[in-house]
């Protein structure tokens, strides 16, 4: 018993000793706290602070000359704060503001943002949108609302009107209603992630809003920046436009610091440079000290970059502008659209590239049903995805190849007969050639197929013509920084690669620019100004310069990259520079660029294509016209495509029009017409002729 009895005493003693030393240290810490640093914790307990996403500036995109083609505005956003915004459990009262939110901006005409893919037809039945086969996919997705692949727009809108309360409500109510609560689940709605309802919204109806605010609890709105073009049809296909980014490219950028409620670029230079335009967002820290005063911090902001292009804006509007008129004056509109490039010979740079049809950046997003359904895709970039047989402009490679490998000399001559025969096959040239002696300068002059089928197709053969093309870049990366067309430079391992067989007689057809040789209007240009320049192809490049958001420091400068240096002897391209300048002074175009103050040189081309319009087949001839200029000195290449265009020289009028521009309005006092006496305008050597 007496052990007993001590051992209860021990575990009391141990007891007491815990609970003193308990004691003794919150005693200790209470007077650390309330004592020693009494003030500190004061000014703690008296001062808040709070943090917020701030967005960062995109950049701008400018021309060579600074001129701004898309910079930024302010605007109004309406977005729904989750902090305040009705949770869940209140879906009645999410329901009510956010009809009353869709009917507000109806009744004055503004947009707010509607993805839902399912309307009513014409008896009051839910139907899914057409073409609008992925988002009504993800509709039906696990994430969403979990239903079948074959599930109907009655299926989604019964789970729809389930899942959301919605069945007091009319059909239209509750499409309405239905489209902002989708959108708020795809998008992630919560207290880290705001939700969107509308965009660029005028100060009266934000006013509107804000004037019941009781109501619209959870309703904010928001400063954001939007796209602002200097004139919206410049380069739109260059520039491109931005969005709101998408889910897909969320589960990209996420990683990158992007937000689920950003903008990112969509095409174009917008979307190729989009990591230097976009910056990067910052924290805003607003604190509260005990004083009542208050402290703003903002930390790890940075603006986009700007972007500046080699285009000149005002050459920009000029190619267009003729390319466009061209078109529509020799009746293309039928049979498609066209193209123009133009290039700096000796840097690579692009100071023109249009595609016609075009469209407005402005109204992009207005517009673009209807120009997504136009026939002649307008929203496609022809300069940079389109490719067509190059027709008689592939004769100048050919050309140079046969001189390079001694095939031919500048007073070698073929005999055209207009008939050519080989193996039995049938071959044509035209039928102004016919008993004539043709040599390589009068064939480039007179697009003579007998010389080139002879030459190039028989003697040369289509591996070293083929050599000499991919040096000159045809089928070949030309290096822009945009997504284009590589073509198609055809071969027998190309015609094996598609399980065809090569036969003899493509030779003769791809020396003449037909087979199966594709190229883009790029390419055609970039080939052009490697002539032109006497051999060296550079990279073509669209971007000059990258800077910082203040133009204070160069993030990027692009100097002229050398791709290919051809070694191409001097008088070898003096002699195709000769037979390209008597297309000008003897040949198709001498009513065109035979006008100008400036002396061209050129090369046209035709090649035909057949098209399906409306359920009926139709054969079209594309035009084609390569030049450079001044002859002597070039500095400008220019190719144009059109199609259904009829031939070659119907061309040229857009690049005379480009020549006109930009040798008038040259700051250089260096003269622009340089040429060997020889082959001045309306004469010409008679000893080249024979």
């Amino acid at each position: 018993m007496r052990l007993a009895h001590e051992d209860k005493k021990g575990r009391f003693i141990a007891l007491i000793t815990i609970f003193v030393c308990f004691f003794l240290i919150f005693g200790i810490r209470l007077i650390n706290v309330q004592v020693i640093n009494g003030d500190k914790y004061a000014s703690k307990v008296a001062s808040s602070s709070s943090s917020t996403t701030i967005k960062a500036t995109r950049g701008q995109i400018l021309d060579r000359n600074g001129v701004v083609l898309v910079g930024n505005r302010q605007g109004n956003d309406i977005i729904f704060n989750a902090s305040s915004f009705p949770g869940t459990k209140e879906q009645a009262e999410r329901n009510k503001i956010i009809l009353s939110l869709v009917n507000l901006f109806e009744k004055n005409g503004e947009e707010w943002i509607n993805e839902l893919p399912i309307t009513l037809d014409a008896n009051g039945n839910y139907q899914f949108i057409e073409g609008r086969d992925k988002d009504i996919s993800k509709l039906k997705s696990r994430d969403m609302l979990h239903l079948n692949k074959y599930a109907t727009a009655d299926d989604c809108m019964n789970e729809i009107i389930e899942k959301y309360s919605l069945s007091e409500y009319k059909k239209q109510e509750i499409l309405k209603i239905a489209s902002v609560c989708i959108n708020m689940k795809a998008n992630v709605f919560n207290t880290a992630n705001p939700y969107t309802f509308a965009q660029d919204v005028s100060d009266s109806l934000v006013s509107a809003i804000k004037e019941n605010s009781t109501f619209y609890r959870g309703v904010d709105v928001q400063i954001s920046t939007y796209r602002e073009y200097t004139d919206g049809t410049i380069a739109a296909h260059i520039l491109g436009i931005t969005g709101a980014i998408d889910a897909e490219e969320y589960a990209v950028l996420k990683e990158k610091g992007y937000a689920m409620d950003d903008i990112v670029g969509k095409s174009g230079i917008e979307k190729a440079f989009e990591e230097n335009l976009k910056g990067k967002n910052g924290i805003k820290t607003v604190k509260t000290n005990s004083d009542g005063t208050q402290e703003t911090i903002i930390e790890g902001l940075k603006n986009g970059d700007n972007i500046v292009l080699t285009i000149d804006a005002n050459l920009q509007k000029v190619a267009q502008d003729a390319l466009k008129k061209t078109c529509e004056s020799i009746g293309t509109a039928n049979a498609g659209g066209g193209a123009v490039v133009v290039m700096d010979c000796n840097t690579g740079e692009i100071l023109a590239i249009a595609s016609y049809p075009s469209y407005d950046l402005t109204t992009y997003f207005d517009d673009y049903e209807k120009l997504a359904k136009n026939t002649n895709s307008p929203l496609y970039n022809r300069a940079l995805l389109s490719t067509y047989a190059p027709g008689s402009t592939a004769k100048v490679s050919t050309a140079i190849a046969c001189l390079e490998e001694g095939i031919v000399d500048p007073s070698s001559t073929k005999y055209c007969a207009y008939d050519y025969n080989f193996l039995g096959h049938h071959f044509v040239c035209q039928i102004a050639h016919e008993n004539r002696t043709i040599n390589v300068r009068t064939a480039l002059q007179d697009s003579c197929n007998s010389f080139f089928y002879y030459f190039g197709g028989e003697k040369l053969g289509i591996d070293k013509m083929n050599m000499y093309r991919e040096m000159l870049g045809l089928g070949q990366p030309t290096g822009i920084e945009l997504n284009e067309n590589v073509g198609v430079l055809d071969s027998p391992s190309y015609r094996t690669s598609i399980n065809q067989t090569w036969m003899p007689g493509f030779s003769l057809q791809s020396s003449i620019g037909q087979a199966g040789n594709l190229f883009t209007p790029l390419q055609l240009c970039n080939y052009t100004a490697t002539i032109a320049n006497g051999g060296t192809r550079y990279s073509a490049h669209i971007v000059k310069s990258i800077l910082s958001a203040d133009n204070s420091v160069s993030v990027l400068e692009k100097e002229p990259e050398v791709v290919c240096n051809t070694g191409f002897d001097e008088k070898n391209v003096n002699t195709v520079h000769q037979g390209m300048r008597l297309v000008v002074t003897n040949g198709s175009c001498r009513n065109n660029f035979g006008k100008l103050d400036v002396a061209v040189a050129c090369k046209t081309g035709t090649s035909q294509v057949e098209k399906t319009i409306n359920g009926s087949k139709n054969v079209y001839t594309n035009g084609f016209n390569i030049s450079f200029a001044p002859y002597g000195s070039p500095e400008l290449s220019v190719a144009v495509a059109i199609e259904g265009a009829r031939s070659g020289s119907s061309c040229a009028p857009v690049a005379c029009d480009v020549y006109n521009y930009y040798f008038e309005n040259k700051t250089s006092s260096e003269p622009s017409d340089t040429e060997d006496d020889s082959y001045s305008e309306g004469t010409v050597d008679s000893d080249l002729l024979f």
